[in-house]
């Protein structure tokens, strides 16, 4: 059972200054004879990127958006342009949509398509409408958090526009991913909306399972002090023996992952993780 992840596109370069970053996620991922991608960024920087490390997106079988917003659906229309050939997984609501609000300003934050594209596309679509899925062997995706710890919030600013009116936006539509190792679980977040906490803790409980390593977004960028301690804390009870969180998580708490956690990797564009 062998895993190789490579991060296609993050917020930062690292040493691999001839890729792309942008704001947003996007992860290749090979795993026992499958091709995967996790998230897409917000344009075809991925695409662009996977070339550059010679990765061939058009392998690709399944791939994987972990909520609705632009920076981590927005490349998947640029995929279509090297590939159709594999399945969309997605939350349930991952077409609401989405915005920030500030006072009488929105901005939109969602996708850049929607079904009618991906039928004109023929590519099959499937929501994910139960706490988890094996989607593969030792391919899981989890949704319906429960939300048990208090200190992770949503900044209120995050809104669905329905019926015509802004309501607070409940992330109904996160999901994220477990694969199978040797090791443990290795767990995709895409942005962690529902809190970092209540995904692995919901991971946990469902697989019974260790959870080796973490990749992706936390949103530790916006917690309060008392929540990113609380975060920290987690990390370091459950033992994860690989920390490459990243994109939201802000520089922040990446600073101080970085000094006082030795799992801690950094995890940028061009980035790669090979389990055997």
């Amino acid at each position: 059972m062998t895993t190789h992840i490579t991060t296609l596109v993050e917020n930062r370069t690292g040493e691999h200054k001839a890729l792309k970053a942008e704001h947003g996620l996007s992860f290749f991922i090979q795993h026992n004879g499958m091709y995967l991608i996790f998230d897409t960024g917000q344009s075809d920087a991925f695409a662009d990127n996977a070339r550059l490390l010679n990765l061939d997106l058009t392998k690709v079988d399944t791939v994987i958006l972990s909520h609705g917003h632009y920076d981590h659906g927005g490349g998947l229309r640029y995929l279509t342009d090297l590939t159709t050939s594999f399945t969309l997984h997605t939350g349930t609501g991952f077409f609401r949509q989405k915005y920030a609000v500030s006072g009488q300003a929105a901005a939109y934050l969602g996708v850049n398509f929607k079904t009618d594209f991906l039928r004109s596309h023929a590519i099959p679509h499937e929501e994910l409408r139960a706490p988890h899925r094996e989607i593969a062997p030792g391919v899981h995706l989890f949704s319906q958090f429960p939300r048990v710890h208090e200190d992770e919030t949503i900044n209120p600013r995050f809104m669905i526009f329905e019926d015509g009116d802004f309501k607070p936006d409940p992330f109904a539509d996160e999901i994220c991913l477990a694969l199978d190792s040797s090791n443990g679980l290795i767990v995709l977040l895409g942005c962690a909306h529902p809190g970092m906490k209540n995904m692995l803790d919901h991971i946990r409980h469902t697989m019974k399972q260790h959870i080796y390593a973490i990749l992706g977004g936390t949103h530790l960028v916006e917690a309060a002090d008392n929540g990113m301690e609380s975060s920290f804390a987690y990390l370091r009870n459950n033992t994860i023996e690989v920390i490459a969180v990243s994109h939201c998580t802000g520089e922040s708490a990446l600073n101080r992952l970085a000094a006082e956690n030795s799992n801690y990797a950094m995890n940028c564009t061009g980035s790669s993780l090979f389990v055997a």
